[in-house]
């Protein structure tokens, strides 16, 4: 049989495995919460090994922690700083309680281990108590909000990463097709003419801004609330604790953290997360919009608008040989999907908050930390396994202007709309071409009707010129 050690909380007595570092309370946990049967992020355990670190420095300089202790804990935490005992974080990652559980499981695990390197045996808790030690000046309440600003800005910069180099794939597409024109659409309508570069330095444009206001989020991840312990008011908190702690946190994860001017809203208010969330969500948004026009405008190969060219990566049936469809755009747009249901998830959770603690912030990290992961993901794979692939076929494109309408635009200035209206509904019944039905006309000189449509002249400023 597996040898068992004893353990107690407030709800009584239960048998914990002797080798296992977690305790009472995360077992307790286990049983009680099994909804996504996914653990807790692995960067959110660090994130709160971090905290308890710096935690366990401060306490020391404040002369409320033992040398002694204060080391072992601080050990503790680099283990699983560097990725050790990740097994021992068994609750679940969404879980009642506001995290408490996810916060005791952290300090049950750096107490057991802390007890380990001073020579005691796993459970002795005279040692190294997991909450009069490891949780010294803080609560569940600054300690879990706090590990989500510091897991949400080391997944950001991954995920920024990737828009970085997605951005500057599109640049360069925009670069490459500078000099083919193609027909630009509203409506799905023929429109006016335009170049192919044009369409990829939009989607750059608006993935800069995107980038940006990902970037500017950033901001409300700095401001903890550690210190401010339970609600905000600073219980059990030394003055040297409350003054270094988010110093110390800065010394930790070479990051620039600052204490919230308002402990109280910090702690019960989660709309930096709603922030954060919102600006994913406008990014998946524009990602996706972007891809739906990608499945357009390669839409084909041969009975679509058929102006670009996807890479093939993979067979696109079962039973139609030799058909190819356009998975990549197909996956980010579902990315998309799933991201914007998470921002209805991370809203109405910072909404359901109550009084002085949002209950909520489980789901808001079990959702906030996949949108950023699988948007980062989404980004990766559109560059590498699509961007940097795509080929134009000008011919085509330029067929396609020949034979539109839309031209007929640029007669307004010299013949009014009217006219050029009634050119246009002509050219199309008839299948005369434009121009040749305004000389016919004799509306305008073969030279005016020249100069009036030369398509490149009707495409704007050059790319190198727009900003």
């Amino acid at each position: 049989m597996k040898k068992m050690r004893t353990e107690a909380d407030s709800i009584g007595k239960m048998d914990v495995p002797a080798t296992a570092y977690y305790g009472v309370q995360a077992l307790r946990a286990r049983q009680n919460f099994p909804i996504t049967y996914r653990p807790l992020h692995p960067e959110f355990i660090k994130s709160m090994a971090k905290l308890k670190k710096a935690s366990a420095m401060t306490n020391r300089d404040a002369g409320q922690l033992s040398e002694n202790i204060s080391e072992a804990i601080i050990k503790a935490c680099d283990e699983i700083i560097e990725g050790h005992f990740k097994k021992e974080f068994i609750v679940d990652a969404i879980q009642g309680g506001a995290g408490t559980s996810a916060n005791m499981n952290a300090n049950e695990v750096i107490a057991n281990r802390a007890i380990e390197w001073l020579g005691g045996e796993k459970g002795d808790y005279e040692l190294v108590h997991p909450n009069d030690h490891v949780n010294m000046a803080q609560s569940t309440n600054d300690v879990i909000p706090s590990a989500g600003k510091l897991t949400t800005l080391v997944l950001m910069d991954k995920m920024l990463f990737q828009l970085q180099r997605l951005y500057d794939s599109l640049m360069a597409k925009s670069r490459e097709f500078d000099p083919i024109l193609k027909m630009g659409r509203t409506q799905l309508q023929d429109a006016v003419p335009m170049r192919l570069g044009q369409s990829f330095h939009a989607y750059a444009s608006v993935l800069k801004r995107d980038i940006q206001r990902i970037e500017a989020t950033k901001q409300f991840m700095c401001i903890l609330n550690m210190g401010g312990t339970a609600i905000g008011s600073c219980i059990n908190v030394s003055p040297v604790y409350l003054e270094n702690i988010c110093g110390n946190i800065s010394k930790v994860t070479g990051e620039n953290f600052v204490m919230a001017d308002d402990l109280f809203d910090a702690t019960q208010n989660l709309d930096g997360f709603v922030s954060v969330s919102a600006a994913l969500k406008t990014c998946a948004v524009n990602l996706s919009k972007m891809c739906n026009d990608l499945r357009l405008l390669s839409s084909g190969p041969k009975t679509g608008f058929e102006e670009i060219n996807l890479p093939a990566r993979q067979n696109g049936s079962s039973i139609m040989p030799g058909k190819i469809n356009p998975v990549i755009p197909e996956v980010v747009s579902q990315v998309a999907f799933n991201i914007i249901g998470n921002d209805f998830t991370i809203t109405m959770a910072a909404e359901g908050g109550q009084l002085e603690l949002n209950a909520f912030e489980p789901v808001v990290f079990y959702n906030l930390f996949e949108s950023i992961e699988t948007l980062g993901r989404a980004a990766g794979t559109l560059n590498d396994n699509c961007i940097e692939g795509i080929t134009a076929n000008p011919k085509h494109c330029a067929e396609l202007v020949d034979a539109s309408v839309g031209i007929s635009t640029a007669l307004c200035p010299a013949i009014g709309y009217a006219a050029a209206a009634g050119i246009a509904k002509e050219s199309l019944k008839t299948g005369t071409p434009v121009k040749e039905l305004v000389l016919q006309k004799g509306l305008l000189s073969e030279r005016e009707v020249e100069a009036l449509l030369e398509p490149f002249a009707m495409t704007g400023k050059p790319l190198e010129m727009t900003k």
